[in-house]
């Protein structure tokens, strides 16, 4: 594998990354679990999280977990076996590519094995997928070459290659540049009813919209839900345009 998954101390930390809430958000399995799995022998490499369903019984038997949330972690692991690209590239850890970058990757290649290929293809400088890599927007030559260097490591095809026999990388729905929301910015507050904040963003983003946290001068729209609060009164003093659910459903039809 990979030397930074050799040692047990980077080992740990990679795996921490790796189900990390960008990455693959595995509720119930965080650094303490990790930690005690590690010292079982149970969990070394990602794909050995994969395995841990086999050991439910064992996991049931460990102090403070009980069947029900042996059950609970099972059902976590399993769930996450289907996962968008770009969550999986992001963690896989590389360097200089946080989620954005990993989204863009997504994005532009569709599949690991697509990017692997250019990237392996890559380390001639003078192959046309370096051009390819390099044109990206926001890549450039310095995360070329990391994402060249992680690649094109044998130890690093191996823990994909295993990683890809238990998981199903989702390719990202390309967004809708010829939507009424294409490039706006877009701020969502208070509670609404018709969808849950993260399958609202989801579906903005779809739609080729910027989904923000705060408002500004730069917002477009501020979606206002039940119990707004003060980003309501802070967009109408900048002139934001707000919209409520429905109107905000009516503009998307």
């Amino acid at each position: 594998m990979h030397r930074r998954f050799l040692c047990d101390a980077q080992s740990i930390e990679r795996l921490i990354h790796f189900v990390s809430r960008d990455a693959f958000d595995i509720e119930g399995l965080g650094s303490k679990q990790i930690i005690h799995f590690n010292k079982l022998g149970w969990l070394k490499y990602p794909s050995d999280i994969f395995l841990l369903p086999d050991k439910i019984d064992e996991i049931a038997l460990l102090d403070r977990m009980g069947q029900k949330s042996a059950k609970n972690l099972i059902n976590a692991i399993n769930a996450r076996r289907k996962i968008g690209l770009e969550r999986v590239i992001f963690a896989l850890g590389i360097r200089q590519i946080g989620i954005s970058t990993a989204k863009l990757l997504a994005e532009t290649f569709e599949t690991l094995p697509k990017l692997q290929q250019v990237c392996i293809a890559a380390q001639d400088k003078n192959h046309p997928a370096y051009q390819e890599l390099i044109d990206i927007d926001q890549i450039g030559e310095s995360i070329a070459n990391d994402l060249i260097m992680f690649f094109s490591e044998k130890k690093n095809q191996q823990l994909i290659s295993l990683l890809l026999e238990n998981v199903t990388p989702v390719t990202p729905i390309k967004a809708q540049l010829d939507s009424p929301i294409a490039g706006k910015i877009i701020v969502f507050t208070g509670t609404l009813s018709q969808l849950s904040r993260a399958e609202a963003k989801a579906q903005a983003e779809r739609m080729g919209a910027k989904v923000t946290g705060s408002v500004s001068q730069k917002t477009d729209y501020l979606i206002a839900g039940a119990n707004s609060g003060n980003k309501s009164q802070k967009a109408s003093k900048l002139g934001v345009t707000i919209l409520s659910e429905d109107e905000w459903i009516t503009l998307l039809s």
